[in-house]
């Protein structure tokens, strides 16, 4: 039995040659793991929908399945795209799924590494809900918020928060240093986040602000005096909070 290395439509495979009793040969093609699979594609959009998308690379035409925020922000038909690339190899199938930045690929596999969640389920995750929302509600344990997404149920929900809580923490402080060096405030909690912000948060949403704008104004209460913020208890929060949206 003979083994060679080749590449099919741009994907590295493995042959691996049998000879039959007959003179006839089959193929086996399998793909060689080892190698890096495909991360990024840039070509000419052929044809798109809510669900996926044709990439048309030098004359080679990938298939890429997205989510429908993904496919929001795609360009025209017929115009150049770029797309980050997840490869996911089974030994039936090699699929694609394609992202418009980085930050919703790293949410992705996040939530496809969560027990019970899919390639297909991460999707509709990701067409439900924008990645900074995602972040807080997995932060804030928002089950309510969690379960309204499609094809999410309860005991799902509890599984996103107890196994994403520190990784999507993580995520969150690596966007909120981007945001600041851009001279933005932050709009999602990190990993360390005491619960008195965290608290501060969910009474300004009872009180009617949107989640975002109430992080965005303890980011502006935190960032005029970090040492006095880490010692204010939920009460002082809210207040200076309201203060800072007047």
């Amino acid at each position: 039995m003979g083994r060679q290395g080749k590449y099919i439509a741009g994907l590295p495979v493995l042959v691996i040659i049998r000879p039959q009793k007959r003179t006839n040969w089959s193929y086996l093609v399998r793909p060689l793991r080892k190698h890096t699979m495909i991360a990024t594609l840039s070509g000419l959009l052929q044809h798109k929908d809510p669900t996926s998308v044709i990439l048309d690379v030098q004359g080679v035409g990938y298939e890429v399945l997205l989510s429908s925020r993904t496919y929001d922000k795609l360009p025209p038909t017929g115009e150049k795209a770029f797309l980050h690339i997840h490869t996911n190899v089974r030994e039936d199938a090699i699929t694609l799924y394609g992202f418009t930045d980085m930050e919703q690929k790293k949410l992705f596999l996040l939530l496809n590494g969560v027990s019970g969640v899919g390639p297909k389920l991460a999707l509709s995750i990701l067409s439900g809900i924008d990645p900074a929302e995602l972040c807080t509600a997995v932060n804030l344990k928002d089950l309510s918020r969690l379960t309204s997404l499609s094809g999410v149920g309860k005991k799902t929900a509890q599984r996103l928060c107890m196994e994403l809580a520190d990784k999507v923490g993580e995520l969150a402080l690596e966007q909120s240093q981007a945001m600041s060096s851009k001279g933005s405030a932050a709009t999602i909690p990190p990993r360390s986040e005491g619960f008195a912000m965290q608290d501060a948060v969910s009474a300004l949403v009872n009180l009617g602000y949107p989640q975002e704008t109430a992080w965005q104004a303890l980011r502006s209460v935190q960032q005029a005096d970090p040492e006095g913020t880490a010692e204010m208890k939920v009460d002082e929060l809210i207040r200076n909070a309201l203060r800072s949206l007047a």
